[in-house]
């Protein structure tokens, strides 16, 4: 796996040596087209003989002019296209090493000093300008030569202290360039300053992930290119972006800054020197001699060399952002076989100009003299994968930064969807931290992005997630990425031969291929001098690790970080963030969590369901979205709550979107029973509440104690909760009615009166009584239906209580029933005397007999049937009024006892002792 196809043959066979164009060294140039076509990869086009008069050493093609820069004889000439002549000699060139070439933009100020800066469209900049520069190496000095728009600029001049070798533009202002294969200068023209390159002590260690450096997208490989051929080492050095240039010192890469100073703090660590490098935006090609590489960075057929490295020259490929090695291929691209234990051919890059869209193209000449000449050289086309798939197999190999960072140097244009695929790999990213413990890191990630709460809850172990819960290994699958690769059969053991020389030794693991796409870094080859010096100072370090072994070991270590409760901590972050926001967005529909039994159970959603939830800004869901994200974040809120902060519990109980299904058994495990009754009061789950609270109640031996809290608790429900309170009281009169009765008298939630005389009567006559005295007495109810049921239950109880036999009873509720129709006027006395027994209850009918104005009938009644003479005159004075129709009350009572019915006494004996007669 890696950013390039495997290197095809566009044109074999070509015997003249090429220096590109394709440039000789006969100093002819031979024009060729390539398509994407193996059939017909190549075509000449044209062959211009004898372009020069010796060999071509580098070619550019100068579009603002429509000419190929030619150096050749030690000076840059310029040939007109596709005519080639008349040629114009830069004269100023004469003494020519190399050159560089710059393509940019500039923006003319709309002032009158007509100064341009370098920049990208936006306001106020002024008149935009296409500008060339071509800057010249020469003996001890730089030619600078501009074109604007096509119109020539006047060249400059800039002396120096070394003569170039290797150059090119870090931007259309600084200028990077190497005098030798370990000094370079950063100069620039604009301020005529030049700078030496210092870098620091080189370190064994290459960069392994992307950084948070950008890139540019790739601009391709243009058709106009050169091969130099001296085998003298010469400087190389690259442009990686506009303010970082790569160089080589060794067998270390440093990226510099435009100020000639590291930018980066690692650096490129090759195994060897290279002989050349060259940049294909966002890659780095360098090629590495032969016999520098071990065979174990190569994939492919097993290795049949007998030595550990590889006997060719290698192609490797590094990202110019995180410096790491994506791709390492042998050159020319063949098997590795005992045979191999020479290189037998050399390989030059061929550097693109840098306006060129072509691919990079390598030429593989035959070091054996003799094959050189009968077969010639061949070039080869390095063709980058489309940038979908490098995106895509960088995913599918877990490199997400890397990833993130080829995006984020692609232009939208290149790639399909680019804003969705970085979320994508962003979240992916992020699950990838979370596996590596970095929580904050992760969880930062799935704020920014708005990742679904049930995906983020399901990265969590089962006490946490419940059934959202995934195992890891389809964690990146659950966030939209590749699922993991099923493990190819081993295939049955077979018998162990004896070994063979050169054979691994028993208990020795063999080496074995990496892959040529994407191979790990390798260390130091052994034998090297590098290797060797190594293994020096680690021969060193490890005697003394062997020394101070004995005095450490004693030493405590520090305990391990307790990673689990890290993620928790996180996962409440995560989780209080959302929560508000959630509730905020609800808020936007009308939508509360008082509300939330009236909602469909979390339960009731697939687990499917609940995963598909869109990654979605909170303003952009809709309301039953919403509910979804807020009962997943609740839920999951409070199992991490009892986990790691039982004692918070308490208000996300009480109001809040939790699914009870999933914590209510968690609760109970941990005793956690007050938690229990707040969270199912604030779903109005009551009847749960009150049956937990009769569990509870059996564990008390005080009655108070035992009953008082199911009292309070059906005390705070309100009329629309009344068969439950009336389910739920029963059990409570059993145990105690005065307790019981402190239900129906609170102040808290005013009930339906009448509704609960109904069902106080149906428990019994009694209490139903007792509740209505309460009504009349404390509430002051004045209603004829209250007074009227009053009067009635007290003749109800009495008649049963007579009937049974319980005078206590019947003489204590006949005399409640006395004081209270003598008492109160609310009540129907008519209808009260209608009810009463005709022979029984005389003193009642006479209180009504007055009531209903019927006072002589009321004496009688008195007199005759009850003969209580002393409250015949007790009525009298109580209903006496002068001038009113009882004034004659007395007269009445006198009537009576002088005419006797059969039961009266005789008048003379109602008087006192003294006023009988003789």
């Amino acid at each position: 796996m890696g950013p390039f196809n495997a290197p095809d043959v566009v044109l074999d066979g070509f015997k003249e040596r090429p220096e590109l164009y394709i440039g000789t060294s006969t100093g002819n140039l031979h024009v060729y087209t390539f398509g994407d076509d193996p059939e017909h990869a190549t075509q000449l086009v044209e062959t211009k003989k004898s372009l020069c008069r010796r060999s071509i050493d580098q070619l550019a093609f100068i579009k603002d002019v429509n000419s190929l820069a030619v150096l050749s004889e030690a000076q840059v000439t310029l040939f007109p296209y596709p005519t080639y002549s008349p040629p114009t000699p830069l004269v100023k060139t004469k003494g020519a090493l190399c050159f560089a070439v710059h393509v940019g933009v500039e923006y003319s100020s709309p002032d009158a000093s007509g100064l341009s800066t370098p920049g990208t469209p936006g306001k106020g900049k002024g008149v935009p300008a296409a500008v060339t520069k071509l800057a010249v190496g020469c003996r001890r000095k730089i030619i600078l030569y501009s074109w604007k728009d096509g119109d020539p600029q006047e060249p400059q001049e800039f002396t120096l202290a070394h003569s170039p070798r290797a150059m090119v533009f870090i931007n259309s202002e600084v200028v990077c360039w190497g005098h030798t294969p370990t000094d370079y200068v950063v100069t620039s023209p604009k301020t005529s300053s030049t700078v030496d390159v210092s870098t620091p002590i080189p370190t064994a260690t290459t960069s392994g992930s992307i950084g948070s450096m950008s890139m540019g997208a790739l601009s391709g490989l243009g058709g106009y290119m050169t091969l130099g051929l001296g085998a003298k080492a010469k400087p190389c050095v690259a442009t990686l972006n506009e303010s970082e240039a790569l160089i080589a010192k060794d067998n270390n890469g440093f990226i510099i800054s435009t100020e000639g100073k590291p930018s980066r703090s690692e650096n490129i660590d090759w195994a060897a020197p290279p002989d050349e490098i060259a940049l294909v935006k966002p890659y780095v090609f360098a090629i590495l001699p032969s016999g520098t590489v071990p065979i174990s960075q190569v994939d492919g057929p097993a290795a049949t060399s007998a030595s550990a490295f590889i006997p060719s020259p290698v192609i490797e490929i590094r990202s110019s952002i995180s410096l790491s090695t994506v791709q390492t291929i042998p050159f020319p691209p063949t098997a590795i076989t005992a045979n191999a234990s020479t290189a037998s051919h050399s390989i030059r890059l061929l550097t693109p100009s840098p306006t060129s869209k072509s691919p990079l193209f390598v030429v593989s000449t035959p070091t054996d003299r003799t094959a050189a000449a009968n077969s010639g050289s061949a070039i080869w086309r390095f063709q980058m994968k489309p940038w979908n798939q490098q995106i895509d197999e960088l995913v599918e190999g877990g490199a997400y930064t890397d990833a993130l960072a080829l995006l984020d140097s692609l232009d939208a244009a290149l790639v399909a969807d680019k804003e969705r695929r970085q979320k994508q790999v962003r979240a992916l990213q992020a699950v990838d931290n979370f596996r590596n413990t970095k929580y904050d890191d992760a969880i930062n990630a799935f704020l920014e992005l708005d990742i679904n709460p049930a995906k983020v809850v399901a990265l969590y172990p089962e006490s946490i997630s419940g059934r959202l819960a995934h195992p890891q290994d389809e964690w990146i699958p659950l966030f939209g990425g590749p699922r993991p690769k099923l493990p190819e059969p081993t295939p049955a053991p077979q018998p162990t031969p004896a070994p063979a020389v050169g054979s691994p030794k028993t208990g020795e693991r063999p080496s074995t291929p990496k892959s040529v796409e994407s191979p790990p870094r390798a260390p130091t080859p052994q034998g090297s001098i590098r290797g060797v010096l190594k293994t020096g100072l680690e021969s060193i370090v490890a005697a003394a690790k062997d020394d101070d072994a004995a005095s450490i070991r004693s030493v405590r270590r520090p305990p391990k970080p307790d990673n689990f409760h890290r993620s928790i901590e996180v996962l409440m972050r995560y989780l209080s963030d959302r929560r508000p926001k959630i509730a905020g967005a609800l808020q936007q529909f009308n939508i509360s969590s008082t509300q939330s039994h009236e909602m469909p159970i979390l339960s009731a959603t697939s687990k499917e369901d609940l995963l598909n939830l869109p990654n979605a800004p909170l303003s952009a869901l809709t309301p039953e979205e919403l509910v979804r994200f807020a009962q997943i974040v609740d839920t999951a809120l409070f199992k991490s709550y009892l986990l790691v902060r039982p004692g918070l519990l308490g208000p996300l109980c009480r109001v809040g979107w939790c699914e009870v299904s999933e914590v209510e058994e968690l609760l109970r495990e941990r005793e956690k029973y007050q938690e229990m009754i707040y969270l199912y009061n604030g779903r109005k789950m009551h009847g749960k509440a009150l049956s937990l609270l009769r569990q509870l109640s059996e564990k008390e031996t005080d009655n108070r104690d035992k009953l008082m809290p199911t009292v309070n608790y059906l005390q705070r429900l309100g009329p629309e909760h009344l068969d439950q309170i009336f389910e739920h009281s029963k059990w409570v009169f059993e145990q105690d009615r005065d307790i019981a009765f402190e239900i129906f008298t609170s102040e808290e939630a005013e009930l339906p009166k009448e509704p609960v005389a109904d069902f106080l009567e149906r428990l019994d006559p009694a209490i139903c009584a007792r509740f209505i005295e309460y009504l009349i007495n404390e509430r002051g109810e004045t209603s004829q239906d209250f007074h009227d049921r009053l009067v009635e239950l007290y003749l109800r109880m009495t008649l049963a209580a007579k009937k049974r036999g319980d005078d206590e009873t019947r003489k204590k509720t006949y005399e409640k029933l006395l004081h209270f129709i003598d008492t109160t006027e609310h009540y129907s006395a008519d209808r009260l005397f209608g009810l009463l027994p005709p022979e029984d209850f005389f003193e009642a009918k006479a209180i009504l007999l007055g009531r209903l104005g019927r006072h002589d009938s009321a004496l009688e009644v008195y007199v005759y049937r009850l003969q209580d003479y002393l409250k015949a005159e007790e009525y009298c004075k109580r209903v006496y009024q002068p001038g009113s129709p009882t004034a004659n009350v007395f007269l009445t009572l006198l009537r009576i006892y002088l005419l006797p019915g059969p039961s009266a006494p005789p008048a003379a004996e109602l008087l006192p002792p003294r006023a009988r007669p003789n």
